[in-house]
């Protein structure tokens, strides 16, 4: 039954190939997407044992795997760490930030051929995949060469389980080769159960993101931030992160209306994808607002509004806004990641649309964070909340609190994947105890 994936894979490819070719996320490193690394990457890899290959789709994904990373480092300190990604910005955010992976390559395309000669050449002990990227090829190709096959914070969209069902039917269910299933939530797990993974392999852990929020109270980086944005010191700053089309326009016009009462407010957008902010920048000169770019650096001035264009740097910005608002909410694009910058103490604002973020929800609201409806919602909180700095300072903090009490996941998935290591053993960590069959790891 495979099979007919596998050609189903060729003909996507030869039909999506003028889009992988020359989308500007993806048209990179097509040499090594087919599978063909440079030798020179060979001697990296074979430094250390054993070798662990981290997938994660984009630079945000990555970000929920690097706590993971520094635990197999501590726990494993010969291994080597191999990060693979789809994106452009998420090679330069891996090469930039990721300091514990060994070797950042662009992960192959979903192809028979393609993913073996990348299986053969990084000949990983574990594959470690995350959310959903369930692909079947490169599945397969790992477990032909012996290596084991975790998933991590797994989620399925319970909308999708129908469709999920549909195609393991037709091209046979790639959970089987998968040897752990290490989810998010119970409601996760018994999703991943209901599509056909074995019980004894899933466990539920939480979800790593919640572990790579780091308060971030450097102050020397907090301040030459601002001079580079050009933003005043001691002046109110609403930052708007992660944006997405569609939404920029309605906060040109909540940030407007804050004005009228906030005359030295600030206004710092960060959109979800960088190549926008030229086009994000277009809409504030329009609408009579003075803009600049934050890669102009100090040279650029001061403005009403910041376009924060570059990769890296936003949980530092978050650091020196007043109110937050986090984008893809306002749109139907399910939310982006609310606990960033409620790891920074401050409050956080965002739309109705947060359907991929649920369980951030459950952890912020009435905690540091406020959902509204609408823009005019928006613009009528955030006119009270600038109106007292008390209580924004009050919600900031149980934001941070909120954060800081969930975290562990990173910890209890290394836990099994230490079992599950071909050359690996249990970890008996001081205080820890032998290792347990339990169906939840947690607290």
């Amino acid at each position: 039954m495979h099979f007919l994936y596998a050609i189903g894979s060729y003909v996507a490819f030869l039909v999506l190939l003028p889009v992988l070719f020359f989308h500007p996320k993806l048209r990179h490193g097509k040499l090594f997407r087919l599978g063909f690394y440079r030798r020179s990457f060979r001697c990296d890899i074979e430094r250390g044992s054993p070798r662990i290959w981290l997938h994660g789709a984009s630079a945000g994904d990555l970000l929920s795997l690097q706590p993971m990373m520094v635990e197999l480092k501590r726990r494993l300190p010969g291994c080597c760490i191999v990060v693979t990604t789809i994106t452009n910005s998420g090679l330069a955010m891996a090469r930039k930030k990721l300091t514990d992976a060994d070797v950042v390559l662009y992960a192959p395309y979903d192809l028979p051929r393609a993913t073996r000669r990348a299986v053969r050449f990084l000949a990983p002990d574990l594959l470690v995949l995350e959310y959903t990227e369930i692909w079947p090829n490169l599945i397969r190709a790992a477990k032909a060469a012996g290596a084991r096959i975790a998933l991590t914070n797994g989620r399925f969209s319970p909308d999708k389980l129908s469709r999920y069902r549909a195609f393991f039917r037709v091209i046979g269910n790639p959970l089987h080769a998968i040897d752990l299933f290490l989810m998010r939530s119970d409601e996760e797990a018994e999703r991943v159960l209901a599509l056909g993974a074995a019980p004894d392999r899933v466990w539920v852990t939480g979800n790593t993101k919640f572990d790579a929020i780091v308060l971030d109270r450097d102050p020397g980086r907090a301040d030459a931030l601002r001079a580079e944005m050009g933003l005043e010191r001691g002046a109110p700053v609403f930052m708007a992160g992660s944006t997405h089309d569609g939404e920029e326009e309605a906060l040109f016009r909540v940030y407007r209306g804050l004005l009228a009462r906030c005359p030295k407010l600030q206004l710092v957008i960060a959109p979800r994808y960088v190549e926008r902010a030229g086009r994000v920048m277009g809409m504030a000169a329009e609408l009579g607002l003075s803009v600049r770019l934050r890669s102009g650096g100090a040279a650029a001035g001061n403005a009403q509004v910041t376009i924060l264009d570059t990769i890296g740097e936003l949980t530092t910005a978050y650091r020196l806004a007043t109110l937050v608002f986090v984008g893809g909410s306002f749109v139907r694009r399910g939310g982006q990641n609310v606990l960033e910058p409620a790891g920074q103490g401050r409050p956080v604002l965002f739309g109705p649309h947060m359907e991929n973020f649920k369980d951030s929800l459950q952890v912020l609201v009435g905690r540091g964070g406020i959902q509204v409806a609408t823009p005019e919602q928006l613009l009528k909180v955030a006119q009270e909340l600038l109106a007292r700095p008390d209580k924004i300072a009050e919600l900031g903090e149980l934001a941070r609190l909120a954060v800081s009490q969930i975290r562990g996941a990173s910890g209890r998935n290394v836990d099994h994947m230490m079992r599950v290591l071909p050359r690996g053993k249990p970890a008996l960590d001081a205080g820890r105890g032998e290792p347990g069959h339990v169906g939840v790891s947690g607290p």
